[in-house]
């Protein structure tokens, strides 16, 4: 059974480290569904999120083999317990007959409309990758013109962090 998992893997914030990580993706024939990747409150070290679909023996391998790889500290599946948001601009369709039903939809998901033309809105959303998802579907009748997506980012509840595991 494939189910959705997410990976906090912290590396050296250097020259290479993407690459060596996500090439171990390619050679194992896993398929990334999200990655993002940035800088931490320590300048020397990265904190790459990676989303992604399998079953348990599939992550217990892909754990492994990261944990493996040079300038990788640590490695963990952030479990269902943790904080977990994206961001998603999205331009729609423009129209007199549609504005108020997206607009509504706007103020319900606490969107927030970043620029309007005469023949689209683009619209900024933040929140849980299922909430994305939903305003997605809600905005597919009304013509999504283009979107763009940042992947999962995602931190541990409470005081623990990634490091203390």
């Amino acid at each position: 059974m494939n189910n959705n998992f997410v990976i906090a893997v912290y590396v050296e914030n250097k020259f290479g480290v993407l690459t060596r990580v996500t090439s171990m993706f390619t050679r194992r024939g896993f398929n990334i569904d999200a990655l993002t990747v940035g800088e931490t409150e320590c300048p020397e070290y990265s904190r790459i999120t990676i989303s992604l679909s399998g079953d348990g023996y599939a992550r217990e391998q892909l754990i492994n083999q990261l944990r493996k790889l040079y300038n990788v500290k640590k490695v963990e599946v952030l479990d269902s317990d943790s904080i977990k948001r994206e961001l998603m601009l999205i331009k729609v369709k423009n129209s007199s007959e549609t504005r108020p039903d997206i607009m509504s939809a706007v103020e319900v998901y606490r969107a927030k409309v970043i620029d309007y033309t005469t023949d689209s809105l683009c619209i900024e959303i933040t929140g849980d990758p299922t909430k994305i998802d939903a305003f997605v579907r809600l905005m597919q009748p009304y013509g999504i013109i283009e979107m763009c997506r940042t992947g999962v980012v995602a931190l541990e509840r409470g005081n623990s962090t990634l490091l203390d595991k």
